[in-house]
């Protein structure tokens, strides 16, 4: 079973950074695909992008391009989103998530990932 735990989320101000970290582990297959996530209360989960197994393709929501960067480090399991610039429309609880299989090359989906993490609190004000 797949284990992802998120962390990094904290309360900030408009303008300012945070890097969200997501470490995976209890791989019984290698994970091909891992995403970020958002979600706020009342609305449904929404996709913030996705990275290939080998790094070399992301996607990106509209609404975050040229604002995050989403990375890994194969050596250590973690996955990053680098959120700079942000704005109060980013606050919402960030989950990282994981699929057994190649990315769709599209901004990810839910019904895509079967792995989750608990999510970890972004507030920008």
């Amino acid at each position: 079973h797949v284990q992802l735990v998120e962390s990094g989320g904290d309360s900030v101000q408009a303008g300012e950074s945070l890097r969200l970290s997501c470490v995976v582990s209890g791989y019984r297959y290698s994970t091909y695909c891992m995403g970020w996530f958002r979600q706020v209360p009342g609305k449904e989960r929404e996709g913030v992008a996705v990275i290939s197994l080998g790094g070399d393709m992301t996607a990106y929501t509209d609404s975050v391009k040229g604002r995050f960067t989403i990375s890994q480090d194969n050596a250590t399991n973690t996955l990053y989103l680098q959120m700079d610039s942000l704005k109060a429309e980013d606050t919402a609880m960030y989950y990282c998530a994981a699929r057994q299989w190649r990315c769709t090359r599209r901004t990810p989906v839910v019904s895509e990932f079967s792995s989750w993490g608990q999510g970890t609190q972004v507030t920008v004000s």
